[in-house]
């Protein structure tokens, strides 16, 4: 009996034992992936849309990514998915507006020239102001209907004015993103349209599309904004008449202008010290803005990407957040400022001269984005000189002899952010006659004989 009990308790032990595991079992299998031959298999993903853009940044932004840089330094104040590369949809146009006005500028193109309007622009799609075939318009007016409105055939009939055909432009434009060292960009056309919505006859062989992150469209209009300051001669038009027979005016599609306070439809979008720069929408690209505005002499560029295609004053919205949060936590601060001593780098010693030494001084301003009230004294020189064989007189005055470089590192960035700019010399070091390097030379000897034998010693 005794023996059967025992039996017993064993067998009821063992069955809990095997429940248990099979629960146990049930319970993992539930909350894992299914698992066969070795292979976890998830279920598929949903493909991500952009009507449902999910925020995990701090100021709660609804974007697919965002950038916020300030524009003298190129200095990075905020990033979300900041080099994750997406369709920039009209956007792309800042590269054309860039090259465009670099060719007015450099005198290859006038504001005043006639463009005749080829096959490709005629038979583009979206927005646009319906160029026939054979229609002539000036430069400044094509120009200023892309930076404005968008226009696709007004984009490919400068594309086309400058280098012949859209494809020929758009390896300009791919030369020029290299160039500016934006590290994910490539252009698939002038617009930033589909290849698929391109007209079938001028479609790129390259199946690839235009591709751009937020950075990248940052330090594209960081370009735009040094080299063409003059930028704000088209980007600020609220409305323009095109045709002279054209009934309707076309409007700026940029509702974050400051003219816009005073616009009953816009006001609540205008926002203050913002000129430019760029809309953009497709619907795999969803709403993109890169704006820009200035105050208290400090220009702020922003750019999202991916915010609600159904909405384009989503754009704006997430702008403000970023611009707000620029310039109500940031400032400027100069490190040193141009044609300045650096303490311990003072003067630089010059072979052949008839002075031993010349003074330095920097070339350019170094400064940082830091927060409001931000201590900057404990940021230090780093100064590298020329190589001692190559300062050997005579030189000019403004020849550069080395360089200083200041590094800062905020508290919400990850890496460092280094600046570097030249040392000059301030006056020309002339060479000295013979005789005096023959003194020279003398002394020079004996300093060093004197050396050697107190080490002697």
């Amino acid at each position: 009996m005794k023996f059967l009990v025992s039996h017993n308790s064993k067998r009821r032990i063992l069955r809990k034992s095997v429940t248990s595991l099979l629960l146990i079992n049930m319970l993992c299998m539930s909350i894992s992936p299914i698992a066969m031959g070795g292979v976890a298999l998830a279920a598929p993903a949903k493909k991500a849309a952009i009507t449902s853009t999910t925020s995990t940044d701090a100021l709660g932004l609804q974007v697919r990514s965002a950038i916020l840089m300030e524009a003298t330094t190129g200095q990075i104040i905020y990033s979300v998915n900041g080099d994750d590369p997406m369709p920039p949809a009209s956007m792309t146009k800042m590269m054309t507006e860039y090259i465009v006005a670099d060719q007015v500028k450099q005198g290859k193109l006038k504001w005043t020239d006639k463009v005749s309007t080829l096959e490709n622009a005629s038979k583009q799609i979206g927005s646009r102001v319906f160029l026939a075939q054979g229609d002539e318009h000036t430069v400044e007016q094509l120009y200023t209907a892309m930076a404005i409105a968008s226009a696709n055939d007004a984009t490919v009939a400068l594309a086309e004015k400058v280098a012949g055909t859209e494809q020929n432009f758009v390896k300009l434009m791919n030369d020029e993103a290299k160039r500016m060292g934006m590290k994910t960009a490539y252009f698939a056309n002038s617009t930033g349209l589909n290849v698929g919505d391109m007209p079938e006859n001028y479609r790129p062989s390259d199946p690839r599309e235009t591709k751009m992150s937020a950075q990248d469209a940052a330090t594209l209009a960081k370009y735009i904004v040094t080299d063409h300051p003059d930028f704000t001669k088209f980007t600020t038009i609220q409305s323009y008449k095109f045709r002279e027979r054209d009934k309707t005016l076309l409007q700026n599609l940029d509702w974050m202008l400051e003219a816009n306070k005073s616009n009953i439809n816009f006001k609540q979008y205008a926002y203050p010290g913002l000129d430019g720069l760029k809309t953009g929408h497709t619907e795999n690209a969803g709403n993109c803005f890169t704006g820009t505005a200035v105050r208290n002499g400090v220009r702020l560029i922003s750019v999202v990407m991916g915010t609600d295609a159904k909405q384009q004053k989503s754009r704006f919205v997430e702008t403000k957040k970023l611009l707000d949060y620029g310039f109500d936590n940031y400032e400027l601060k100069q490190v040193v400022a141009p044609k300045t001593t650096v303490k311990g780098a003072e003067h630089v010693a010059i072979k052949k001269s008839k002075q031993s030494e010349v003074a330095v001084v920097t070339d350019q301003p170094v400064g940082f984005m830091v927060k409001k009230g931000a201590n900057l004294s404990g940021i230090k020189p780093d100064v590298k000189w020329v190589d001692a064989d190559k300062l050997v007189a005579p030189l000019k005055k403004g020849t550069v002899v080395g360089t200083v470089t200041y590094t800062y590192k905020s508290d919400n960035s990850a890496t460092p952010t280094v600046k570097s700019v030249n040392l000059v010399t301030t006056e020309d070091a002339e060479k000295a006659g013979w005789f005096k390097l023959f003194l020279r030379a003398i002394g020079q000897f004996f300093a060093d004989l004197f050396t050697a034998i107190k080490n002697l010693f």
